[in-house]
């Protein structure tokens, strides 16, 4: 089964951003895809978020492409260390990982304060996909550049795409869907 799950971020909602243009293109694909609503900013820490999730782990597999945004990176990474299915491909849109500036760090840290298990996340996923822009108002590059090392891929680094939200002008992401392709 071809599946896709989008994670939106600290204090988001799966009709923002570029998420609903995202889920039409993926099912115009043949991809079932899910946007599922996750607690924030109130009861945003793992178990909650876990919880929201029980639902959708039945769309898990090696078929499915993961895409978060911002907040939602840190339990996309959380959900690949627990992972006992590969994916196909987890992609990450402004990833915080702890460099500072986070403007949402208190939110975020619950997923934060523990270190990560990168080697249960490498092998967690065949395609890795990192994203980030050099003037993030919210989430510092220093973050993007961390996590696409621990990856060992390359950052998709852009300019004046801000943290890839309707703010910054980000209501489609097509750029998003060309790297994505090749996967898909």
């Amino acid at each position: 089964m071809k599946s896709a799950i989008i994670i939106h971020g600290t204090g988001g909602y799966p009709g923002e951003n570029w998420f609903p243009w995202l889920k039409g293109k993926l099912e115009d694909e043949g991809y079932l895809v899910h946007v599922p609503r996750f607690p924030t900013p109130e009861n945003q820490d793992p178990e909650h978020w876990f919880e929201a999730f029980e639902k959708y782990e039945e769309y898990v597999g090696i078929g499915t492409i993961i895409i978060a945004h911002s907040g939602g990176c840190a339990f996309l990474l959380r959900l690949l260390e627990k992972a006992a299915t590969k994916i196909r491909a987890a992609v990450f849109v402004a990833p915080p990982l702890g460099i500072m500036p986070i403007a949402h760090y208190k939110a975020d840290e619950p997923f934060l304060k523990e270190p990560f298990n990168w080697e249960k996340i490498r092998d967690s996923a065949k395609h890795f996909l990192v994203f980030h822009s050099e003037d993030d108002p919210l989430i510092c590059i220093g973050n993007g550049e961390r996590l696409a090392g621990e990856l060992g891929v390359n950052l998709v680094r852009l300019r004046n795409a801000g943290h890839f939200n309707a703010k910054a002008g980000y209501t489609t992401f097509e750029l998003l869907l060309e790297k994505l392709r090749p996967i898909l």
